[in-house]
């Protein structure tokens, strides 16, 4: 026990006060993640949209995260993260406010996609802060506390929102403008008084090492691979924010509290987990032998569903989800990082993010039909195929990379 409390404290040192700052943001703007979790089901209890139209509103979420991390990327290597992260959240406030004003599918559709814009903007600039603040040793738990931090968010955002949905879902919006503004008035007090330093981004990849291939990530054609197979990953994965809960409450019947209780198990799994298991893994495994199993793993929780029935099946099957989000996605930005030079940095990192805003797009359109059409069965097995090829993709591609940058 002692041994094992020791190796999970030294998952932490050496991390600067700067990046533990980035991370109290984070959790602050999470906390009141209330909206997206709970998107498809308010549109279809409370707007009475069908599944179809669901998937239609939620595909203009993932359009306008397209846009958001494509613009937020370029405007970081312009301006800087810090301008970028406030103006995002800041943005987004009177956003969430407007947003339970809106009744039909096409206004909705518009709110939807303006609102993603904006908060995804936030992405690429927040991923370039945490690498900023990162060095060598400690740039992979640097992206690990980041994402711990957000997933103990979403471990109170959805259990929040659940109680708070059964009372009025304007609460949701109301609630998630709170949690951004608060983040963006700490972001801005705090880091505003941190100089620039571009000379410190100079100096920090030279310690670094890290080069970059000197290319826009556009010419990268391996990397794109890489970005494409982690959009596939992420197509599937998002399924946990979609056609999950949807299936949640059509094939169990369960309310929104319940729904939210399971996601919020999800939520502090990866909190409780993530750094041990990251530090535990980059230690003994290559970056390539990480992301294969991450993505088998996230390819046998979906197949767990179709194989039993019951309450204690969904929360192993989320909690291996929440496994195979630990060991594939903080290295996703690390291949990210280091394939990167700093004057690229921003554009590296928005494809990377434009691959998970590809997903959000894809994920809910495919997800609702296929399930709509052909049953949660049918939805389950394809994911299943889609991961197992993926997996083969990044062994393959993260070879190649390996070998020739």
């Amino acid at each position: 026990m002692k041994e094992f409390l020791k190796l999970y404290l030294d998952a932490y040192k050496g991390l600067s006060v700067p990046a533990w700052m980035l991370a109290l943001v984070m959790l602050i703007n999470r906390s009141g993640a209330m909206v997206v979790p709970f998107l498809g089901v308010y549109m279809v209890n409370h707007q009475h949209f069908s599944l179809t139209d669901t998937g239609t509103v939620l595909a203009c979420f993932g359009i306008g995260a397209v846009a958001g991390n494509f613009i937020g990327g370029w405007l970081t290597d312009k301006f800087g993260h810090f301008c970028i992260q406030v103006g995002s959240l800041l943005a987004t406030v009177p956003l969430f406010l407007i947003l339970p004003g809106l009744k039909d599918i096409y206004s909705m559709s518009v709110g939807v996609f303006i609102l993603s814009m904006f908060s995804e903007m936030f992405r690429p600039a927040n991923s370039v802060a945490v690498a900023h603040y990162s060095t060598k040793e400690n740039v992979v738990r640097s992206f690990s506390l980041n994402r711990m931090a957000i997933n103990l968010g979403f471990s109170i955002g959805p259990a929040l929102g659940g109680f708070l949905a059964a009372i009025s879902y304007s609460w949701l919006f109301y609630g998630n403008a709170v949690a951004a503004l608060l983040s963006g008035l700490l972001l801005f007090v705090y880091f505003g008084r941190i100089k620039d330093g571009s000379h410190q981004e100079e100096r920090t990849e030279a310690e670094n090492g890290r080069e970059g291939t000197g290319l826009s990530p556009y010419r990268d054609i391996p990397f794109l691979f890489f970005s494409f197979l982690c959009c596939v990953f992420a197509i599937c994965f998002l399924q946990l924010l979609s056609t999950i809960p949807l299936y949640y409450r059509v094939i169990y019947h369960m309310g929104e509290a319940e729904i939210g209780m399971i996601l919020a198990f999800s939520g502090f799994v990866v909190f409780a987990l993530e750094m041990l298991v990251v530090h535990i893994a980059e230690q003994r495994l290559s970056v390539a032998t990480i992301l294969i199993w991450g993505t088998l793993l996230c390819a046998f929780s979906f197949l767990v569903l179709n194989l039993s029935q019951g309450i204690p099946l969904l929360y192993f099957s989320i909690f291996v989800v929440c496994l195979a989000e630990i060991l594939a996605m903080p290295f996703m930005s690390t291949v990210t990082l280091r394939r990167s030079s700093v004057s690229k940095r921003g554009a590296y990192m928005g494809v990377n993010a434009l691959s998970f805003s590809f997903a959000h797009i894809f994920s809910p359109l495919a997800g609702t039909r296929i399930a709509d059409h052909y049953g949660f069965d049918t939805l389950w097995y394809g994911t299943v195929v889609a991961l197992v090829f993926t997996a083969a993709g990044f062994f393959f591609v993260m070879k190649y990379m390996n070998s020739h940058h």
